[in-house]
């Protein structure tokens, strides 16, 4: 039968399991996925250990908002796709009971869309959350511009990286911000025009240096926490922040500085709309297709590994790059 990934109980990457359950059969307007691959998030992470914002029944919880794999059955009523056809998770509304880390999952049919030609199982398995989420954040909350200065958090990140990326490709200028000096020339080649090394700089000073003075047009804000206050001091006035992290668990305070427009963002606020997703996805495909968009993938593991790979990441010892699982 096929292998399931399932945990009991809270903890770290040991309470997670395999078993092996019955191939589940799609009901009406579902496709049934044969999973070849998926990548390990940070929600993933939160849902294991007890920190996810979403409750998550116990026991027998499953895991995996991401992934690629071949339609493999057709529910009943269900049109537009076909059996063997390659394609990529775009959303899994219930991931603690029908969750990527399987053999098999069934999802609405709403819920995929066809893989981008030329992209590989490991690729492809990686870069759907990364490049939707930066999407959503700069193209369809903050109207990114050409021309538009970005200033970026947690920039060594997956959606860091893919927000770098988008916004090179739309003719933006993105200003990578990091605690790392070691990250520097990492995040150059990357995509940042510039980087500020929060442990040796002060933000907004260094954002008007590389602005000519006029301070950043957009900012996302991938930590938020307490450090939030000391990018709003490094935009110009009329400029737009969009927070759309959670790794500074701390309070974020209200902003306080130059008149700004604030969006809270998450990454599946946008996801259960077919059109936003339909231009997500052609956004997507256009900017793979032009060489664009490259997913930095970091260590690839096997199903049995699965424990192993949530240590890799909860460790730091990926780079911010994506890990996959391939099944």
């Amino acid at each position: 039968m096929p292998r399931v990934v399932v945990f009991d109980a809270f903890g770290g990457p040991e309470v997670m399991r395999i078993v092996e359950e019955p191939v589940p059969e799609p009901a009406a307007g579902e496709v049934r996925v044969r999973i070849e691959a998926f990548a390990v998030n940070p929600l993933d992470l939160m849902m294991r250990s007890g920190a996810s914002p979403a409750p998550v029944p116990l026991p027998h919880a499953r895991l995996g908002v991401e992934g690629t794999g071949v339609v493999d059955a057709l529910g009943p009523d269900t049109t537009g796709l076909a059996v063997g056809d390659p394609v990529l998770l775009t959303a899994v509304p219930d991931a603690v009971v029908r969750g990527s880390y399987a053999e098999y999952t069934t999802v609405p049919a709403g819920r995929v869309i066809p893989r981008p030609a030329g992209l590989g199982t490991t690729q492809a398995a990686a870069v759907w959350v990364a490049y939707s989420t930066a999407y959503g954040a700069l193209v369809e909350r903050a109207k990114i511009r050409p021309g538009d200065h970005l200033l970026i958090t947690a920039a060594s990140g997956a959606v860091g990286r893919a927000a770098m990326q988008i916004a090179r490709y739309l003719g933006a200028v993105p200003l990578a911000v990091t605690r790392h000096t070691a990250r520097t020339d990492d995040l150059l080649a990357a995509g940042a025009e510039a980087v500020i090394v929060t442990d040796r700089e002060d933000v907004a000073e260094a954002v008007r240096r590389h602005t000519g003075g006029a301070g950043a047009d957009l900012v996302l804000d991938l930590v938020r926490g307490p450090g939030q206050q000391d990018l709003v001091q490094a935009v110009r006035p009329g400029a737009t922040l969009v927070a759309a992290g959670f790794l500074d668990p701390r309070p974020t305070p209200f902003p306080a500085g130059p008149s700004l427009t604030s969006f809270n963002y998450r990454g599946f606020d946008l996801l259960f709309d077919p059109v936003v997703v339909r231009r997500m996805a052609a956004f997507l495909s256009a900017g793979l297709s032009h060489g664009a968009f490259q997913p930095a993938i970091g260590e690839v593991f096997a199903l049995d590994d699965v424990a192993e790979a949530h240590r890799h990441v909860e460790e730091g010892r990926h780079g911010g790059k994506k890990v996959v699982v391939t099944v």
